[in-house]
Parts: C-alpha cells; structure tokens; sequence
C-alpha cells in the first residue's frame, strides 16, 4: 500500500484546518503551530511523518533569528510610528488641503498625495489611515464632500504604504521569495506609483462629473496664499523629502541594504521628531512598545509558519500542491489566475501576514518551475496583498477608519466607499501582470 498516496488528503486538510482556526480569530502563530503539532502526530500515528524531519525546526528557528533582512522590519515600523509622533502627516495634510483646496475635489486629492509621500517614508498603513482620518475626514464632512468618496479615498490611500517603497509586506515578500528586498523596493516604485496616480485620477474624473459630490472649499477658509502659502509648503516637503531621499535613494543608489536604510531612516525619524519639538521620553517609550510588539508578533508568526511549513511538506502537502499547481489548464497562465484568486480572496478573510507565511511558500516552487521572474511575482503579490486592506468584512484599513469616524459616518458608508477603489487597485494589477515591463523596468537599469 502507497501511504503517501493514500494519506494525500492530509496536506488540503492541514491548509484547511488552520484557515478555520484563523477565521475563529485565533492568533495567527498558533493557529499555525496547534495545526501543525496535531497533524504531525496524525501523520506519525498513520506512518506518514517521519518523526526525524523535526530535528530540522531547531535549526530553522535560529535560521530565522540570524536572518539579516529581517531586521529591516522592526527598524521600518519604528520610523513609521516615530513619524506618527513628530506630527509630519497633520503639517503635510493641512498644508495640502489649503494648497488643492481652491479646486474641486482638493482635499481628496491632498489626501492621495499625503498617502503616497507617508507611504514613502512610513510603509504604515495604521498610523496613516489614523492620521488622514483624524485631520481629513472632518474637514471633507464639513464642506460638502459624499461620506463615500471620503472615507474611500481616505482609507485607499492609506493602504499605499504596502506598495510604495519602504514597505513591511515587500521585506516579508522578500524574505519568503528569497530574493532581494531591494529590487523588489526597485521594482515596486512605479507600480506604486501607477496606483497613487490611478487614486488621483478616480478623484478627478468624480469631481468633474459630480461637482456636488467633491466640492472646492469656500474662498472665505483659504486665507493663506502667496509667499507665506510658499514658504509653508517648501518648510513642510523638504523634511519628508529628505527622508525618503535618505532611504529609498541609499537603497536605489546601492549605497545601503534595506536593513541599513532602515537603520538610517529609524534616526532620520526621531529627528524629525526632535525638530518638531515633539521628542520625549514617553514618546519613545510608546513609539518602541508599538516596535517591540509588532516585531514580536511577525517572529512568532514566522516560528508558527515554519513548523506548519515543515509538517505540510513531512505529509506530503507540499508534492500534492506543486502537482496540483503545475499541471493546471494553460500552464502559467492558469498559475497566475489561480494564485492571484486565492490571494484576492484569502484578502476578504485574513490578513496579508496570514497570506504571506501560509499561502506563499506553497507559490514559490511553482513560480520557479514555470520559470517566472521572481522579483516581478513579488511585486504583483505586494500589489494584490495591498486589497486585502479594503476587502470587507476585515479590511484592517476599514476598521481603522471606523474606530475613528464621526457618528453620522456608517460602517456601511466605508464598506460602499472603498468599492471603486478596490477595482482600481485590481485594474493596476492586471496592467503589471499583461506588461511585465512596468516592474521589470527599474531594475533592468540597476
């Protein structure tokens, strides 16, 4: 009797049973690494684990410890959270909004070009989606703006930071994909792009069409202009500016790894704080207990990951996948249907980190048989990952904007509001995918 082939049914089922935890709400690590002790000793009791596969997790989990682009995350979520305390998105937003004020559907538009340079210099998309709440939302209210668009285009820019460079989910991408976070940082610029300008673009079309619904302010609140408004808007650039210069351009220039110019970007950041006026020690207290925990979290996961990993592929899931994944209609193109599918729909329900140690892992071989270049599947992944924000029902992106909406702004406001953004983010995704070139373009030069 073939026990691996009669036993087949394990691997589908391991994925299965920790997508059931997850949808429970259990922590993501856990659920990872309760499926994998009980299916490690339902495979051992039927003959179909080797029980001395497990000598390898010890030296997987130093192996993740010793793992030098992951220290690039906890160094890019301390610059995001020092950014949030130095003020330098409610100077950025307020400044906008006086400056695209005068026209119609101004403010959403300062919001998109707030989230696209806080998505550079950040990569955060909670202290965003807050910040751009807080100061933007009330103020669109106020002048006449649909509830929808604003909370849309509010919590879609916002989720940015996923796709313009630096961003935590290209380091993960990066990690799990083996390749170099800085070509997928190379790479990733111009698709990011193309998404802030698509954003931009929605806006104005809507504005144009429905005036009503994206007003101009009112001449009597926009009482700066001339060299004042053009002093305040070069004061308040050139520190962001200069930051994303400090990172991005150390990385692109091949001066700094993503780790280093994460390191460099982490200081860049308490001294922007510093000449805000807005450094204090309780403040770096908060600002490294976000670090700390969020760090944690991610190692945790990736610990839960790796046993799950190292059980799916000890029952054979790992050979039922690859078989599965290869030999579907139209080869690689019905691998890419597939696997952008189940990472678009896996957004609806759990989130990107959940995707990327579960999901991923089982694309890579698949990618690297059908002879795909990895650095463009990691930017289309980053792209598709980036709707898992908007998705409903658990859209991260959603609930943060709804912990800090007015009372007259519903939930069903939010939900209706993101829609159109949702099927930009996957008409951009579908141009990265029909012109490889787009992604492929950057690092070619490098």
């Amino acid at each position: 009797m073939n026990l691996s082939y009669d036993y087949q049914w394990l691997g589908p089922a391991m994925f299965a049973g920790a997508l059931v935890l997850l949808s429970f709400g259990y922590p993501v690590a856990f659920s990872l690494g309760g499926v994998a002790i009980i299916f490690g000793l339902l495979g051992m009791a039927l003959g179909v684990f080797d029980p001395v596969l497990l000598n390898a997790m010890p030296l997987r989990i130093f192996g993740i410890m010793e793992n030098y682009t992951l220290l690039a995350i906890p160094y890019f979520i301390f610059m995001g959270a020092m950014l949030e305390k130095s003020g330098i998105a409610e100077n950025l937003l307020e400044t906008m909004g006086i400056l695209f004020g005068r026209l119609r559907g101004g403010l959403a538009l300062a919001v998109v070009l707030v989230g696209a340079l806080l998505a550079a210099t950040t990569g955060v998309v909670a202290a965003t989606v807050v910040a751009m709440g807080l100061i933007s939302l009330p103020i669109m209210l106020r002048y006449g703006y649909n509830k929808q668009l604003a909370t849309g285009v509010i919590a879609a820019s916002g989720t940015l930071g996923q796709i313009i460079p630096p961003s935590v989910v290209l380091v993960v991408l990066g990690d799990q994909l083996g390749i170099s976070v800085g070509d997928l940082f190379i790479g990733s610029l111009i698709p990011g792009l193309m998404m802030a300008g698509a954003f931009a673009l929605h806006v104005v079309i809507i504005a144009f069409l429905r005036p009503d619904l994206a007003p101009a302010l009112p001449a009597e609140v926009r009482t700066m202009t001339g060299t004042k408004l053009l002093l305040r808007v070069v004061t308040v650039m050139i520190p962001p500016t200069l930051l994303i210069l400090l990172v991005l351009g150390s990385i692109f220039f091949g001066i700094a790894t993503p780790t280093e110019a994460g390191a460099v970007g982490a200081l860049g950041a308490v001294a922007l704080a510093a000449a805000n006026r807005r450094l204090s020690w309780s403040a770096l207290q908060g600002v490294c207990d976000i670090t700390l925990r969020t760090t944690t979290m991610v190692m945790f996961i990736l610990i839960g990951s790796t046993a799950f990993s190292l059980i799916f592929r000890g029952v054979h899931g790992d050979s039922f996948m690859f078989d599965l994944l290869t030999n579907l209609p139209g080869q690689t193109t019905g691998f890419l249907l597939v696997s952008m599918l189940t990472v678009f729909i896996l957004g609806f329900f759990i989130d990107f980190f959940e995707i990327a140690f579960i999901v991923i892992p089982l694309f890579v071989p698949v990618a690297q048989t059908l002879g795909l270049d990895l650095v463009w599947f990691g930017v289309i992944l980053g792209a598709n990952l980036q709707t898992s924000f908007l998705t409903p029902p658990f859209g991260f992106a959603l609930f943060y904007l709804r912990g800090i909406a007015p009372p007259e702004v519903t939930t069903g406001d939010i939900y209706r509001g993101v829609i159109p953004f949702i099927l930009i983010q996957v008409f951009v995704l579908i141009l990265l995918i029909a012109f490889p070139g787009i992604v492929s373009f950057l690092p070619s030069l490098s």
